[in-house]
């Protein structure tokens, strides 16, 4: 008996031999396509290789395709695990051609894979055709050799796609087969056709026409192929199994259910089991995707189609967490055909248990407030809305679980009740933000989240996508159009471009429509929407266009290496310098990163060089940087820091990087854990490196770090190489050398001041008017005045000194021409510090000259003034107060 995994290696296998490309499944978040939630076929990573606007280097291809129906247009989810073939998680199997072959082709190539390689007996097999596509009949009774009658023509679009009212369409033909008269059902198109005899098992579109809105069509010019067999539907066919979840794949994941819920894989439980099943594929793939619970978008569907899972878990009587222990039976397989699921198990079982702990806590203290809320109500009577938004908006119980719970007692909620109490709440929030006067326009944001929701963030990643134009504003109002030169700000359903926030600066990058073109500057947020704010640079952009939107790689890169850069800072900072240590702000642009933090003194040139080698040091081990969702509680009992300006709400983004045997998280080993909702690096070796610049103080007790990474900082370093040679050349000293060199010069430099110094006053009492004269006597005081030029104010206390020394009983007064101004010094030898005060002296002096006091100690003052034009009066004026 074939296994899945054998299955889907012999459908490859067999197309690759038949010379079609065997292509990866892309992500369960479509790029390209801005109308879906998920991937819910195979034809969707090829859509524009259908429509011709993109060209590959193959026009044949076949893929396994990961789908998820679960949200939007394509919802299964209420089925799951009540029927034999409903899934939130299937596999698509497909063949494509891109104007290489067609029906001729199509049609032996899907005969011989199923008769020939399945082995599976053709008498059971029958097929529906657009009941005008007679190539198609022939093609079947000429390759099968079916008899007419099990050659089913449909009149209706079951057998004929369209992509929508306009553009590439053609007729299908499905593949069914025969479970035999045992089974109650009748063929497709019989009144019995919703019976379980006749199954579908493959369905191949012919893309034939282009149609036009006046309803009239013409053959395309390259006529395609579009097939899709869902792998669960053909493996239970090839195991002999009328059911799903019966096959090999689903039996094992119901069998490690039972076994974490110590019940029987089959009886009572058994839907419960195979939900769990159905359900962990879903969140798993969708986790390896990139997607990650929230109350928004895919995020909520994330989310719902956990807790359903978990829901039953808890009807199974589980008292723990068991999600989380199921997915290394997943990876076991489905491991190998998909690598990103093993890249991410980490990633998975994280969140899982992460969210079912959360789960546990809501679903029970929510049942509890139900029961206390009930206990009010008369029998039969719905929940007031305003009661279930009181248990969603202060408890955090959705509206789907209140429902849910309410429908097996047999009541409902009166959902207008609670419409209107969110809607009175996003008033209030709206009437706050104006209040605050965030923006004079922030009425347009808030009505577009309300009317579409926030903003889809793609950007954790992917650096494209393809979205609708919701709404464009200009001037402050919004327009219907932007014509070439416009600024404008554009909000679109999903983005990859990040909106300013946390430190981390808005992305720029071009968003293009058929018709338009705009350079987008700078990215913002408000009210959960995405602004992308810029100019149009040609043709004219409309409201519902469909664009392409491309963040410019290299500085998103930049920005990233430098935010990660900064969570590594941020710990080699609280490690050299202590955990006093706490971000008061920072910001991370492409160019350079800042970080401000609480530290009350300089950081030393050690401990500058040990913050810069711990960063560098986890760069260069180039570890995974990962990122988790959970509450705030948990992240911070894991040590996580949380950032400065940030406001969180009931769950965060944990971003951690970096092993150390010091280190922190659920494993004790990780070095820096921060709740952030940044984009970063996927390993810390991207960074390339690290170079802080700067240190200063930003206010009182908060210092400012500023740093360069990657180019920039070997940019850094090359400049002051090329200083360090050019100072070595002209000093003609080696680099290494270097450092004695300038310290001999400074010691040189020091030396010969002083000398210089020494000579200015060897001059000064040597030559010029009074040096080396007797001193006058005044009331019986010798007293020596002189006016000197060719000296400072700071070689005056020391000729004072000299003068002193010389002649052992004195008062000294000195002025000196500065340059334009006048230096004023008095000294009185001790023995006349009892009668006379240098400082008195000084005073008078520098009145004389224009100046205002002076000061020092009564043996020796120094003052100063604008000039010494009237040196003689300030002489005088000293020599008054000695006389008396």
């Amino acid at each position: 008996m074939p296994s899945l995994n054998d299955i889907r290696s012999t459908f490859l296998d067999y197309y690759g031999k038949n010379d079609h490309s065997v292509v990866p499944s892309s992500s369960l978040v479509p790029r390209n396509d801005p109308t879906l939630m998920f991937t819910a076929a195979g034809m969707v990573q090829f859509k524009n290789l259908f429509t011709g606007v993109e060209t590959r280097d193959y026009t044949r291809a076949a893929t396994a395709q990961k789908c998820v129906r679960a949200g939007g247009k394509h919802n299964d989810l209420d089925n799951v695990g009540y029927t034999a073939r409903h899934h939130t998680f299937f596999e698509m199997l497909g063949n494509f051609s891109f104007g290489d072959y067609f029906k001729e082709d199509a049609i032996p190539l899907a005969w011989n894979l199923l008769t020939k390689e399945f082995g599976i007996d053709s008498s059971r097999l029958l097929v529906t055709i657009y009941h005008t596509d007679d190539e198609a009949a022939a093609i079947w009774k000429k390759v099968a050799g079916l008899p007419d009658e099990r050659i089913i023509r449909i009149a209706t679009d079951d057998n004929f796609w369209s992509a929508g009212p306009t553009g590439p369409c053609g007729p299908c033909t499905e593949i069914f087969y025969d479970h035999g008269p045992e089974v109650w059902g009748g063929p497709p198109g019989s009144p019995e056709e919703d019976g379980d005899r006749f199954i579908e098992i493959w369905n191949l579109v012919f893309m034939q026409y282009e149609q036009f809105e006046d309803g009239s069509r013409r053959d395309l010019d390259a006529q395609s192929i579009d097939t899709g067999m869902g792998l669960e539907r053909i493996g239970a066919l090839l195991q002999g199994k009328h059911d799903n979840y019966d096959t090999d794949l689903f039996r094992a994941l119901i069998e490690s259910s039972a076994s974490f819920t110590n019940t029987a894989p089959d009886g009572p439980g058994n839907v419960h089991h195979r939900v769990i099943a159905d359900h962990l594929r879903s969140t798993s793939f969708l986790i390896a995707d990139g997607v990650l619970p929230s109350n928004e978008g895919r995020g909520y569907v994330l989310r719902r189609i956990m807790r359903r899972a978990m829901r039953h878990a808890h009807l199974l009587g589980a008292k723990d967490p068991v999600m989380h222990k199921l997915v290394p039976e997943l990876v076991a397989q489905m491991g190998q055909a998909y690598p990103e699921l093993s890249q991410a198990q980490r990633v998975i079982e994280d969140t899982l248990e992460t969210e079912e702990a959360r789960f546990r806590q809501t679903l029970e203290r929510g049942l509890k407030l139900l029961d206390d809320e009930l206990s009010y109500l008369p029998e039969g009577h719905d929940l007031p809305g305003e009661t279930a938004f009181k248990l969603y908006d202060t408890f955090g119980f959705p509206l789907d679980l209140t429902q849910d719970a309410l429908r097996e007692r047999g009541r409902g909620v009166n959902t207008q009740g609670f419409d209107s109490a969110m809607e009175a709440q996003k008033a209030q929030a709206r009437a706050s933000w104006v209040g605050s006067g965030e923006q004079a326009n922030s009425a347009i944001w808030f009505e577009l989240a309300d009317a579409h929701g926030m903003t889809e963030f793609l950007g954790y990643d992917e650096l494209t996508a393809e979205g609708s134009v919701l709404a464009l504003v200009s001037g402050g109002a919004r327009v219907s159009d932007a014509a070439e030169g416009a600024n404008v700000q554009i909000v679109v359903n999903q983005t990859p471009f990040y909106a300013e926030s946390g430190g981390q600066v808005g992305d720029s990058g071009i968003i293009e429509s058929d018709s338009a073109r705009v350079q987008v500057r700078d990215t913002k947020k408000i009210a959960g929407v995405f602004i992308h704010v810029g100019e149009v640079v040609s043709g004219t952009l409309k409201a519902g266009d469909a664009v392409r939107l491309a963040v410019d790689p290299e500085r998103r890169d930049r920005i990233r290496a430098n935010h990660s850069a900064t969570h590594l800072l941020n710990e080699a900072l609280r490690e050299v310098l202590g955990d006093h240590v706490a971000q008061r702000g920072s910001l991370n642009d492409a160019d350079r990163l800042r970080f401000d933090f609480s530290h009350n003194k300089a950081l030393t040139a050690g401990e500058m060089a040990a913050t810069q080698e711990r960063i560098n040091h986890f760069i260069r081990q180039n570890s995974a940087v990962t990122t988790r969702i959970m509450d705030p509680d948990t992240a911070r009992k894991l040590g996580a820091q949380a950032l400065f300006g940030e406001k969180y709400g009931d769950e965060v983004r944990v971003v951690s990087m970096g092993q150390a045997a010091t280190g922190k998280g659920s494993d004790g080993e990780t070095w820096s854990v921060e709740l952030c909702g940044g984009t970063h690096v996927g390993r810390t070796g991207e960074i390339g490196l690290c170079v802080l610049t700067s240190d200063a103080a930003s206010s009182s007790g908060v210092r400012r770090v500023e740093a360069l990474t990657g180019a920039a900082a070997l940019d850094h370093l090359a400049g002051q190489g090329r200083v360090l040679a050019e100072t070595a050349a002209v000093l003609k000293a080696s680099p290494s050398d270097l450092v004695d060199r300038v310290r001999q010069l400074s010691d040189d430099r020091r030396r010969m001041e002083a000398e210089i110094a020494q000579l200015r006053r060897d001059l000064a009492m040597g030559g010029g008017s009074g040096g080396g004269a007797e001193a006058k006597d005044v009331s019986g005081v010798p007293f020596v005045a002189q006016v000197l030029s060719g000296v400072t104010g700071k070689d005056l206390p020391a000729l004072i000194d000299a003068q002193k020394e010389r002649l052992g009983t004195a008062v000294v007064l000195l002025i000196a021409d500065t340059g334009g101004k006048a230096a004023v010094a008095a000294g009185i030898t001790a023995d006349l510090t009892d009668k006379l005060s240098a400082v008195d002296l000084v005073k008078a002096a520098v009145v004389e000259l224009g100046g205002k006091g002076g000061g020092g100690r009564p043996d020796m003052a120094q003052g100063g003034a604008k000039s010494v034009d009237n040196a003689e009066a300030a002489i005088a004026a000293a020599e008054a107060i000695i006389a008396g």
